[in-house]
């Protein structure tokens, strides 16, 4: 039987947490970079991907390999330069993950763990009524149509093939290392700025690094996973105040936040063109993870205290050098 496991995106926030759980489990791994001085170890070897497209050439890094963990994608970008994003996206986020799967399931790979995208699902729920796996699609930007587009393309390979596919859809992935909004929080408590966000009362689902690579991990050889699409977070949603609060916490710091209304803050960002980041502190988005723990008999083994913990220690050690 295939031992091996190919894991992309291995340089990644989430794909070198992927790989450094695999090592500790002592699993065989073969990694797709695009930088070619990667170290190899006698358990992990090193495949060159100069580029993650529909003509790469997938075949000395698909011996012996049971499953492919694919994290690789072009990411979303607040400010886009390409002049057909969709088109970029696509390239990457489709042609390239369907051009893997295929040469994936002709080399006799068993299963297929695709780590796609919420914003398949849409960006931002009522409150209290959280997305569901089965729930119909409605992403809105181009990177949430490419990540829909791969996850049917995946679905259809499946059965035509017999590859085993499993989609994973996190919502916003926190932890050591954390950058962008989240690290951007981190370093304004740090500091002890007065925050305008006291009195937000949304919902938003989180997941902590750790426990998106342990669901990675269970998906792996779960039987209950294939061919299935799984939402996943902490298990417990916050409002943005709750938490800063709790973020300050973990850093050890007080959590001065102003309440300025919600509706105050929506204008603001709306007149100084920054619709979409108050769409994410002041907005809800919520995902129902029953599916993931019934069917797979998954429990988010970190919480969230310990997880922004984690995360903090490690923003506060970065800033010390």
């Amino acid at each position: 039987m295939s031992s091996r496991i190919l894991l992309t995106g291995a340089t990644g926030f989430v794909g070198k947490a992927v790989l450094e759980k695999l090592r500790q489990l002592g699993h065989s791994v073969v990694i797709a970079v695009r930088q070619p001085e990667v170290e190899q170890t006698a358990a992990t070897e090193v495949f060159h991907c100069a580029q993650l497209d529909g003509d790469a050439d997938w075949s000395p890094a698909l011996g012996d390999v049971g499953t492919v963990i694919h994290c690789a994608a072009r990411v979303h970008v607040m400010n886009d330069t390409e002049p057909d994003p969709l088109a970029a996206f696509r390239r990457i986020n489709v042609d390239g993950t369907v051009n893997l799967a295929r040469q994936a399931a002709a080399a006799g790979v068993r299963r297929f763990v695709f780590v796609s995208s919420i914003k398949v699902n849409g960006e931002g729920t009522v409150k209290g009524r959280p997305y569901k796996p089965d729930d119909v699609p409605a992403p809105v930007d181009p990177y949430g149509v490419s990540k829909r587009e791969a996850e049917d393309a995946l679905l259809r390979l499946a059965q035509e093939t017999g590859l085993e596919v499993v989609i994973i859809r996190p919502v916003l992935v926190y932890g050591p290392g954390v950058k962008a909004n989240f690290q951007a929080m981190m370093r304004w408590l740090d500091k002890g700025v007065p925050l305008p966000f006291g009195a937000i009362d949304n919902r938003r689902s989180l997941v902590a690094l750790d426990n998106l690579v342990d669901l990675i991990i269970t998906c792996m050889d779960h039987p209950g996973a294939a061919n299935q699409t799984f939402l996943v977070s902490d298990g417990e949603d916050l409002s943005t105040t709750g938490l800063l609060r709790r973020m300050a916490a973990a850093l050890g710091r007080p959590a001065r936040l102003l309440p300025v209304p919600s509706m105050l803050l929506e204008l603001a960002a709306t007149l100084l063109g920054k619709r979409a980041l108050s769409q994410r502190l002041c907005g809800s988005l919520q995902v129902d993870i029953e599916k993931t723990r019934s069917l797979l008999g998954w429990t988010p083994p970190v919480s969230v205290d310990d997880a922004l913990r984690q995360a903090a220690r490690h923003f506060q050690e970065d800033t010390k050098k």
